[in-house]
């Protein structure tokens, strides 16, 4: 009988059936998740100025999106915990398969491709312990689960593979929580952690949370094109408290690098880091708080702060070419280089919580 890892390994070197890719429709930029004004919900192509490109209906409130790497197909996921993913067709805007997880698990908002898109890999969690999985799926084969692998930890969210294709690295966030009521269970005792996995599923390295901030949930990933990761974090601890929100892990090190900004600006964003990029000149990193209405840049090199930005309601945020896209919960998107915001578009809809961006 053919093992599992065997038969993950025959799907990531067979690759998946051509499509039309990114470049036959536009090559699109990145996807965002809306509410529209009658109260519905969509999926959203955009290009580098924040105009449409193509819209899908959803059946709830998404949350973030996967891009196949190569072909023009994107999946959406609902906002966790959720019971669909939904395969979109880019090029036509139709529904090509509806992803439900097995009984007993949910959905947590995101995925990631292998890097030939033979393998769509999401963030799950069991219903009743919160205990995480990493689902996998065979595109080829109408995106058939093929099996789960333990995340490595509690609540699971984010989930990024990394530049060199060969690992995949999670944010489990260490919260329980009540499947019925979303309501926290463990804040106590929670404990974060930053995975790596290989392909296969197999434990590479695993990074505890900042010293003395373990009820500082690990959220949202970043990468870098050298492997840095930065790490978006949301506070569970008392009120009033400024942690900090932001840590970056360097490729060979052993431990998270918390990046702190001034107190003053740390307490105003409310302790919720939203959303992370990495700009797409890769000098500086920055997170959204919608909560506090600000963004923070900081420098990859060290961590330094660089300064904020006002913005209600931002949280979506993803690279540019020299520096970030960020969306809000009004309509807007604007571009940030350094310092200086432009407008890019104001839509008469609400964007949801992240902007991923589209490498085709």
């Amino acid at each position: 009988m053919t093992s599992r890892r065997a038969f993950l390994a025959t799907l990531l070197a067979a690759g998946a059936a051509p499509r039309l890719g990114w470049a036959d429709v536009g090559q699109p930029a990145y996807l965002a998740a809306a509410r529209e004004p009658d109260g519905g919900f969509a999926l959203f192509g955009l290009d580098e100025a924040g105009a449409d490109m193509f819209r899908v209906p959803l059946p709830a409130r998404g949350h973030a999106g996967a891009a196949h790497p190569t072909r023009a197909e994107a999946v959406a996921f609902a906002r966790r915990p959720g019971r669909f993913a939904l395969v979109v067709d880019c090029a036509s805007g139709t529904v090509r398969h509806n992803l439900t997880p097995p009984e007993g698990l949910n959905f947590n908002g995101h995925g990631a491709f292998s890097p030939d898109g033979a393998v769509l890999f999401t963030s799950e969690q069991m219903a009743d312990t919160s205990a995480g999985r990493i689902g996998m799926w065979d595109v080829r084969g109408g995106y058939r689960r093929i099996g789960a692998v333990d995340s490595g930890g509690i609540g699971p969210h984010d989930l990024r593979l990394m530049p060199d294709g060969l690992k995949l690295v999670i944010a489990n966030g260490g919260i329980a929580t009540d499947p019925a009521t979303r309501d926290k269970l463990n804040l106590t005792t929670m404990r974060p952690n930053l995975t790596y996995l290989t392909l296969e599923g197999a434990l590479a390295e695993q990074l505890d949370p900042l010293a003395g901030l373990h009820q500082n949930s690990i959220r949202h990933l970043a990468l870098g094109a050298d492997g840095t990761v930065g790490v978006a974090m949301q506070w569970q601890g008392e009120d009033g408290a400024a942690p900090p929100l932001i840590a970056l892990h360097r490729p060979g090190r052993a431990a998270l690098e918390p990046a702190e900004a001034p107190l003053e600006d740390e307490l105003t964003m409310k302790g919720y880091a939203g959303s992370i990029a990495i700009s797409g000149a890769g000098s500086e990193v920055a997170i959204t708080s919608p909560k506090g209405g600000r963004i923070h840049r900081f420098a990859v090199e060290d961590g330094a702060f660089l300064g904020h930005v006002a913005r209600a309601d931002v949280c979506g945020l993803a690279p540019a070419r020299t520096g970030f896209v960020a969306s809000d919960g009004h309509g807007g998107l604007i571009a940030l280089e350094g310092d200086r915001t432009r407008p890019l578009a104001r839509q008469d809809r609400n964007w949801d919580n992240h902007l991923v961006a589209l490498r085709g």
